[in-house]
């Protein structure tokens, strides 16, 4: 692809992983403040969005000081990681309808299968949401030459405090029994663990890295994470990534794998991990590159930071497309994303920067 591209990892702006309950409180005044928040867009984000410029309380657009900003025609059409369904269908796909008059529509899955479906011409959306860069470069540059990466979402074990091992995992949760014991646990005959596909999903390829990795941090006996896991596409154990987490709240599974922000989202009692192992830490890029998983096709994925990432592609609806990431710049957008679950990073445009979209360079102010 034309252009340099970008090194160098964001930055966690939150305090890392904290207990669960402390999380939650935090949380819940993060969920009502963005609710609060996302009522009103800053101004100059929106107008820029529509190609204008802004200064507070009053939009240049060629008619009367202090005139509302253009709204802007067309649909943002964004592919999504299916675990940014909830966030984006629910909160900041409506609250971007209303800033910008731009419609949305949304569609989620395993980013790598949606990866595979815009390469084939499957579909055609104009804005693209990974978690983890991967499915994006894919696309490289025929589609796009250039991403944004927003925030950082790590990997959790949501469990089943209602099961048959609720009690154990709630222990291990709440540190008074060692992490250990939650990898003793998911071998144990009869432990119902749920992951997703990782063949189509970087979840699936992370949770089984993350059990790699596992099993030499904590000295863990060797051949551990194959009891844990059986064969890379365990039918009793991969489901699609939109139903994971519903068939672990109806107690079909004991525990499964998560990201934090579907834990935190769902409400789901979930066991955090160290960060050397959450994979949710772009500065530690390097301790997640010595796990891999070699798919059925041969390719071997190298472990890489779960970062949101999102890129426009395709020619339709340029200016609703630009206007979704800008709303996702925007305070509102941020906020919205926090308290979701998400570890904001600070925006790092990765790739080519000239291709950035003249309204999203705005907004990043540089």
């Amino acid at each position: 692809m034309g252009g340099a591209r970008k090194v160098g990892p964001g930055r966690r702006t939150g305090a890392g992983v904290l207990g669960a309950g402390v999380l939650g409180a935090r949380m819940l005044g993060a969920r009502m403040l963005g609710a609060r928040m996302l009522g009103a867009v800053v101004l100059g984000t929106v107008a820029v969005a529509a190609g204008c410029t802004a200064t507070p309380g009053r939009a240049t657009t060629g008619g009367a000081a202090g005139a509302a900003p253009p709204r802007i025609s067309g649909t943002a059409d964004v592919a999504y990681a299916g675990s940014l369904q909830l966030l984006d269908d629910k909160t900041i796909g409506p609250a971007f309808t209303r800033a910008t008059g731009a419609a949305y529509q949304g569609r989620g899955g395993g980013a790598v299968g949606l990866s595979h479906e815009i390469a084939s011409g499957e579909i055609h959306p104009n804005v693209f949401e990974s978690v983890g860069s991967a499915p994006i470069t894919a696309l490289e540059p025929r589609y796009t030459s250039w991403y944004l990466q927003l925030a950082a979402s790590p990997i959790v074990v949501a469990y089943d405090p209602g099961g048959r091992f609720g009690a154990q995992l709630a222990a291990i949760a709440h540190r008074t029994r060692p992490l250990a014991d939650l990898f003793r646990l998911l071998e144990q005959p009869g432990f119902l663990l749920g992951r997703t596909n990782p063949g189509t999903d970087p979840q699936g390829q992370a949770f089984v890295e993350m059990v790699e990795l596992a099993q030499h941090a904590l000295h863990l006996p060797a051949g551990t994470a194959s009891k844990v896991l059986g064969p890379l596409d365990n039918p009793a154990q991969v489901f699609s990534e939109t139903s994971l987490e519903a068939r672990l709240e109806a107690g079909q599974l004991d525990a499964a794998s998560a990201f934090l922000s579907q834990a935190v989202q769902l409400h789901l009692p979930y066991i955090a991990l160290p960060s050397t192992i959450d994979f949710g830490d772009p500065a530690l890029a390097s301790t997640y590159a010595q796990a891999s998983v070699t798919l059925h096709d041969g390719r071997v994925v190298h472990g890489t930071p779960l970062t949101v990432d999102v890129t426009t592609i395709g020619h339709h609806d340029p200016a609703a497309a630009a206007a979704f990431v800008a709303y996702l710049l925007s305070p509102a957008g941020r906020a919205a994303m926090g308290a979701g679950g998400y570890q904001l990073l600070t925006p790092t445009v990765v790739g080519t920067r000239s291709a950035v979209p003249g309204a999203v360079r705005h907004v990043l102010g540089r």
